[in-house]
């Protein structure tokens, strides 16, 4: 069963299985937040309290209150930030967030959860216009050097990396800087020696101008994956590259994952005695596996994946060419190829879907078109009229000629419907896998043509058919800005009166 994991406020029913998650966290502190502290909490300041739940059993937390950065800037101990654990000290007028607690149980560490929790902070301070986040956090590692290392010296190597310390490598690569040494933050901490660091995370967005609270978040970071066609030893081999390209994506804290249309292929090679129809209906085998894998790596790397896509079978015993977006809470949704081209047809016997669908993603809404469905400009002008931010289209083509098709119309795309388009596509040459001997591909991030895009209309391009990866960033809030004061508004003018455009009702309503 795919596990759903969500990340939402803390409730005050939540007070018993908080209760039991920290004592999993914490077995040899047996500690915990009593209810009337949490409710407390949720009383004060609901917004700075986060959940992280996996089918609905909670698993990871973190609280905070907003305090006086002046107040609290020295030395100071975790009792009196907290008013002797009453939240007395919360003041919703001041300008820092206090992180008072932050814990993951121990069967689900590794999956990246504290960090999504530190995402959520700050979110959070950007959206109140905090000037930053501080806490306290502890050195576990220093009770092993404190006969020989001042707490500066240890954490400077840590730094260095000649000493590993879990807790301090984590906040140091979350961007949290050491402000200064805290005596005695926290009673009888012998593992840290009694010593915490005061940690700072600075709001770079911070205005000391009264600002409106941003509603939602709009920078978006898109990862293209421009894939290498090689052979590989079964769908082990080629799995642990698809999750060597997420891993990096995550490195560089990617929102969004972008596959290549059928970039699993190689594995056909197995087949290739067989007719073309009959070794892409051995492909379709590794479909099942291949989508649990990536619904496992979503959440385990904290990113929504665009899967490409890969043929499956319907019900009829008819072979479709379908993908499916992972989103990083553990859902998944599938979307389908409407138009097959006639290659594909010919060869692989593929019959075109019919679902067509925008959809919501903690990043924006997005749709997503597989290859040819680009060309067709009514599929994207439905989307956009779902709202559609960013139109993803995973590709496979094998010629130069082939590619423009593409490249050109999703170019198109971005400029009639004002959305961003991410193209992604395979490159290289396949031996011994029939119908796929060649693929050329040049993955790029498109943008409408207005003075707040790129003069021609590209934001980002990789090499030419060369493996890599893409990464870039784009900003929704520009795209509202073009919709309503841009120099041309293609959605706007359209004359309904004159035409219109219907999907049939293949479309679900928002």
């Amino acid at each position: 069963m795919n596990e759903l994991t969500e990340i939402r406020h803390l409730q005050k029913t939540d007070a018993e299985a908080i209760k039991n998650a920290m004592l999993l966290a914490y077995p040899r502190l047996a500690t915990y937040w009593a209810e009337a502290q949490l409710n407390r909490l949720v009383d004060l300041f609901p917004e700075g309290q986060f959940v992280v739940t996996v089918n609905g059993e909670v698993v990871a937390a973190a609280f905070a209150i907003i305090v006086d950065h002046d107040q609290f800037e020295e030395d100071h101990t975790f009792q009196q930030v907290t008013g002797d654990y009453t939240f007395s000290t919360h003041q919703p007028a001041a300008d820092t967030l206090y992180g008072i607690e932050v814990f993951v149980v121990p069967a689900m560490r590794g999956r990246r959860l504290a960090r999504r929790l530190y995402e959520a902070r700050k979110e959070l301070c950007e959206r109140l216009n905090l000037r930053a986040i501080t806490f306290g956090a502890r050195i576990p590692g220093y009770h092993e050097y404190q006969e020989t290392l001042s707490p500066k010296q240890y954490v400077q190597k840590v730094k260095n990396r000649e000493i590993v310390d879990p807790s301090l490598n984590f906040q140091l690569s979350n961007d949290f800087h050491p402000v200064r040494v805290l005596r005695d933050y926290l009673p009888n901490d012998a593992a840290s020696g009694d010593y915490a660091l005061l940690m700072e995370w600075d709001n770079m967005m911070y205005d000391t101008r009264p600002v409106q609270p941003i509603a939602q978040k709009t920078q978006v970071r898109l990862g293209l994956v421009q894939w290498q066609m090689r052979l590989y030893d079964g769908l082990e081999d080629l799995l642990q590259q698809v999750e060597y390209f997420v891993d990096a994506l995550a490195a560089y804290r990617a929102d969004f994952a972008l596959f290549p249309e059928l970039f699993h292929g190689p594995l056909m090679a197995d087949a290739n005695e067989l007719s073309e129809i009959d070794a892409i209906r051995k492909l379709s085998q590794f479909s099942d596996a291949i989508l649990a894998r990536f619904t496992e790596l979503a959440v385990k790397y904290h990113i929504n994946i665009i899967t490409g896509s890969m043929p499956v079978m319907d019900g009829n015993g008819k072979l479709m060419n379908v993908g499916y977006l992972c989103r990083r809470n553990g859902s998944t949704e599938r979307y389908e190829k409407i138009h097959v081209t006639p290659n594909e047809a010919k060869y692989w016997g593929l019959t075109g879907g019919k679902k067509l669908q925008t959809f919501d993603t903690d990043s924006g809404r997005i749709g997503i078109l597989i290859c040819y469905d680009s060309e067709f400009p009514e599929l994207a002008r439905l989307l956009a009229d779902q709202g559609m931010d960013i139109l993803f289209v995973p590709f496979l083509t094998d010629t130069q000629t082939a590619y423009s098709r593409v490249r050109h119309c999703a170019q198109a795309r971005a400029i009639e419907n004002e959305c961003y388009v991410a193209i992604a596509g395979s490159v290289g040459n396949l031996p011994r896998v029939k119908n796929m001997d060649i693929q050329y591909a040049q993955s790029a991030v498109l943008t409408p043509c207005d003075f707040a895009f790129p003069t021609t209309g590209v934001k980002s391009e990789a090499t030419p058919n060369t493996e890599m990866i893409l990464v870039t960033d784009v900003d929704l809030s520009v795209l509202d800005r073009l919709r309503t004061q841009g120099s041309v508004q293609n959605l706007r003018s359209r004359r309904h009166d004159v035409y219109q455009l219907s999907s049939s009702e293949l479309m679900p309503k928002h």
